[in-house]
């Protein structure tokens, strides 16, 4: 096969898909490594997956839509997994009910790792002799193993929450369990100040806003469009834990004015009057029960709270293509992000000037609705369900997370959730009219 070769860069464009896969399928590795079976496989809600369903659902991607439908003769490892990990692709036939993915024992961790390794080989042998096509498919399973990387360390997160031991995933310091038991010492440093808030007025006027065409994007980022701004600023930094305790403090949780009609609706049939994971001046983390650090970004909260919280704050929300506009200028390489197996939390902003953390800490919601941009075209066949389907009833965040492999960013991203959802790490930036 002819050399993909960059002469410009020297890199070979298929030699650097192989190391990025290669790279990608070990983190996901090295992120169960500390799991048991039984941590594996628990399921805590119908919205989370087991670690082991993750590992299982991307191998079966590339297995799938890569090694099937294009290396001619290639047989399933076994035939059974594609009723087992199939997420959603209605193409492909009936799968296991979502809520029902903790009741899978069978096939064990070690199960699922040896074919894990049986995909990754296969993949990698296939790699020269690809067409394009399958290439763009090897490119888009990388991405979609990323997004499952996340997915697992929150998942495995609520897992553990549910755990009166509260268990961590990777431990800060030792504590004795009485410590754990009765929050009585913070395991984790308190971060620096993040610095008073400041405003930071945005672009105006016409602006174009969606991905480029420079390097990967999903589908649901495209095509570019003009979008109109009207004058506003955006908060330099997210909204910080302090904050949110003031609100707290103040009844933002007990005062209805403040709230949209479903939020209202939705805190009092919940009883929520924290962000998930809140309780006694602490919070749960991958690293088990940690004191509050005021100066840290607040997180898991649902749209219904950052949007009362932005009401209580006299701003609001903004917009996407505010926000996308914002971010253009940012690198979406720094920031707080996901680069190797080990201890997630959002940290502190810096106190500099200018916008702060917009990529990293946390997912930042929105106010806008997911929805197609102008003259949107979800890609042909069962891959096409990977996002279009989903643009009904959710909303917008930006920025990714301290949970969001480094490299999997980009201004133009789209993450998308229900308003109640917060399990997730999500935060808010303010914004206002000027």
């Amino acid at each position: 096969m002819a050399s993909r070769t960059d002469a410009s860069t020297h890199i070979d464009p298929l030699d650097d898909l192989a190391r990025r896969f290669a790279a990608t399928r070990r983190l996901s590795l090295d992120l169960v490594a500390p799991l048991s079976d039984a941590d594996a496989s628990a399921q805590s809600m119908p919205d989370a997956s087991p670690a082991k369903w993750h590992l299982a659902h991307t191998s079966w991607f590339f297995e799938t839509f890569v090694l099937r439908d294009h290396l001619p003769g290639y047989r399933a490892f076994d035939d059974r997994y594609a009723y087992l990990f199939n997420s959603y692709y209605e193409a492909e036939g009936p799968r296991h009910a979502r809520p029902r993915r903790g009741l899978l024992t069978r096939p064990s961790l070690d199960e699922v790792c040896i074919w894990r390794a049986h995909v990754d080989a296969a993949v990698q042998s296939a790699l020269p002799d690809l067409p394009p096509a399958a290439l763009a498919l090897v490119e888009l399973g990388i991405h979609h193993e990323q997004q499952h990387q996340e997915l697992l360390l929150t998942d495995i997160k609520h897992l553990f929450a549910q755990n009166p031991l509260g268990p961590a995933m990777w431990p800060r310091e030792t504590a004795i369990a009485s410590e754990v038991a009765h929050f009585s010492a913070p395991l984790m440093p308190a971060a620096k100040s993040a610095g008073a808030l400041q405003w930071v007025r945005g672009a105006e006027g016409v602006v174009t806003v969606g991905h480029d065409g420079d390097g990967f994007a999903f589908d649901c980022e495209r095509p570019r469009f003009s979008a109109l701004l009207t004058p506003h600023a955006l908060a330099s930094r997210p909204v910080t834990n302090g904050e949110w305790q003031e609100f707290v403090a103040d009844g933002g949780y007990h005062t209805p004015s403040l709230w949209l009609s479903d939020g209202w609706a939705w805190v009092q049939a919940e009883d929520v009057e924290a962000p998930a994971y809140w309780r006694e001046g602490h919070y749960f983390t991958l690293s088990g029960w940690q004191a509050i650090d005021p100066a840290a970004p607040v997180t898991h909260i649902s749209l219904y709270e950052a949007d009362a919280f932005a009401a209580w704050a006299g701003a609001r929300l903004p917009t996407e293509q505010e926000w996308e506009a914002a971010a253009a200028a940012c690198d979406p390489r720094r920031g707080q992000q996901f680069d190797a197996a080990g201890p997630v939390q959002p940290a502190a902003a810096s106190a500099d000037t200018g916008l702060q953390q917009m990529f990293g800490s946390v997912w930042e919601w929105t106010g806008s609705a997911y929805r197609p941009y102008p003259g949107f075209r979800a890609a042909p066949g069962a891959v096409g369900e990977y996002n279009g389907k989903f643009m009904s009833g959710q909303f917008v965040l930006r920025g990714g997370s301290c949970a969001t492999p480094r490299g999997h960013m980009r201004a133009s991203y789209r993450n998308f959730f229900y308003p109640h959802q917060r399990w997730q790490f999500t935060g808010v930036r303010l914004a206002k009219d000027l």
